[in-house]
């Protein structure tokens, strides 16, 4: 049996493009590569950092965005995902610049998960901060017309201490989804005719079956997808 070649590590199926940084990624985060029956290989853009991406919308950080994709491509990666949900800004940008299938953000699942709710539902999508998320974020990632609601973690004390300012790297776990379930809870009530929720915020993942366990909505989040994808680049049943 002949094997092409061309790699030098074998056997990879998914590429992550990397933000700097350092509090705790537990298991189902897109950054702890235990979260996932196949092999992930990660590339750390250095100085990207959460509040250049979120905050500052730095442009000069897309370059160094691309290069890291085609570094990914270049060893053997099948797809590329990235760390944060912000970068659907750089969505369509990335994508033209490699071979392989591009998702940069768990927020391009919002059209798909419309479609599958009821004409009198809409697709609730929880957000790092929702006052940065602009029109440019949701267009990246093919958003037109969906019926959505937003809701955004920014005025949480500890989710914005340490993950938007970067004050600390030790997060409370338990203070941490008491924050999130907060914010759904207000969305909810808010918006009853919520019928699913997409997780934006790649550290939200964690407390994906436990948002389902409490609200009894389908939840979709990055790591979901990138499973979903990785199925799809790397079959091995029918």
């Amino acid at each position: 049996m002949m094997i092409k070649g061309g790699h030098n590590v074998c056997g990879l199926v998914m590429g992550v493009i990397s933000l700097e940084s350092y509090f705790p990624k537990p298991d189902g985060h897109i950054k702890n590569p235990a979260s996932f029956d196949f092999p992930v290989l990660y590339h750390t853009v250095k100085g990207a950092t959460i509040e250049r991406l979120i905050s500052e919308r730095d442009p000069e950080l897309l370059q160094p965005f691309i290069d890291a994709a085609q570094a990914l491509e270049r060893e053997g990666v099948k797809a590329i995902t990235g760390s944060c949900g912000f970068l659907a800004l750089h969505q369509k940008a990335i994508a033209d610049a490699v071979d392989i299938p591009v998702f940069m953000s768990s927020l391009i699942q919002v059209p798909l998960v419309s479609r599958m709710l009821k004409q009198d539902q809409v697709v609730g999508v929880v957000v790092a901060n929702s006052d940065a998320l602009s029109s440019d974020h949701l267009t990246g990632v093919g958003i037109a017309d969906e019926p959505i609601v937003v809701a955004g973690m920014q005025h949480q004390p500890q989710f914005a201490d340490v993950i938007l300012r970067g004050k600390t790297d030790d997060l409370d776990m338990a203070l941490f989804e008491e924050e999130l379930c907060a914010v759904i809870q207000g969305m909810l009530e808010a918006n009853p005719n919520v019928g699913a929720l997409v997780l934006e915020c790649t550290d939200l993942s964690h407390f994906a079956p436990a948002l389902q366990a409490k609200f009894g909505l389908p939840i979709f989040d990055l790591s979901s997808l990138t499973r979903m994808v990785a199925a799809t680049v790397n079959r091995h049943i029918a």
